[in-house]
C-alpha cells in the first residue's frame, strides 16, 4: 500500500477516536442539562465513532500495516446553550467527511481500489451522519425553544438504540 495512504488511514483512526471523545463531551453536556434523550443520542454517537476507528484499525491490520495510536486531544468546545453541541456536531461531521474524501482521493490517485472499496461504506456513512446532524439542528430551531417541543425531541432521541456497523472486513 502507498505510504501516504497508510499514514492517512492511521491518522483517521485517531480522528475517529477524537470524534468519540467529542461526542462523549456532548453527551455529558446534555446529561448536565437533564436532557437524557440528547445525552443518549451522543453516547451512541461516541460508540459509533469508536467502532469506526476499530474498522480502520482492522483494515490496516488485514493489509499488514502497522497501526500507531497517538494521544487523543481533549475536546476544545465549550457549549453555552442547547443548540451549540448540535451545530458543533454538524460542523464536525462535515470535517470528517472532508477527511474521508481526502483519503478516497489519494486512493484513487494511487489506483488503490481495495482502499476505495473499503472507503465506500464510510462515504455513505458520512452522508447519513451529516443528514442526521443537519436534521437535529433544524428540528431544534423549529421546535426546541418551546419546552413541550424540546421535551418531545428529547424523547425521540431517548429511543435511539445502538446498531453496530455491519461492514465485514
Amino acid at each position: 500500500m502507498n505510504e501516504k495512504i497508510a499514514q492517512l488511514l492511521n491518522t483517521q483512526i485517531n480522528k475517529e477516536l477524537y470524534s468519540a471523545y467529542l461526542y462523549l463531551d456532548m453527551s455529558n453536556f446534555y446529561d448536565e442539562q437533564d436532557l437524557d434523550g440528547y445525552a443518549n443520542y451522543y453516547m451512541i454517537q461516541a460508540q459509533e465513532e469508536r467502532d469506526h476507528a476499530l474498522l480502520f484499525m482492522k483494515y490496516m491490520q488485514n493489509n499488514g500495516l502497522k497501526v500507531t495510536l497517538d494521544a487523543i486531544d481533549k475536546p476544545d468546545k465549550v457549549f453555552e446553550n442547547i443548540l451549540a453541541p448540535l451545530t458543533a456536531a454538524l460542523e464536525h461531521e462535515k470535517y470528517v467527511t472532508s477527511l474521508i474524501n481526502n483519503i478516497y482521493h489519494e486512493a484513487h490517485e494511487a489506483k488503490d481500489y481495495r482502499t476505495m472499496k473499503f472507503l465506500d461504506w464510510f462515504v455513505n456513512e458520512q452522508m447519513e451522519e451529516e443528514d442526521n446532524a443537519d436534521s437535529m439542528v433544524k428540528k431544534y430551531k423549529l421546535f426546541g425553544q418551546d419546552p413541550k417541543g424540546l421535551y418531545l425531541l428529547d424523547q425521540e432521541y431517548a429511543a435511539r438504540v445502538y446498531n453496530a456497523p455491519s461492514l465485514v472486513l
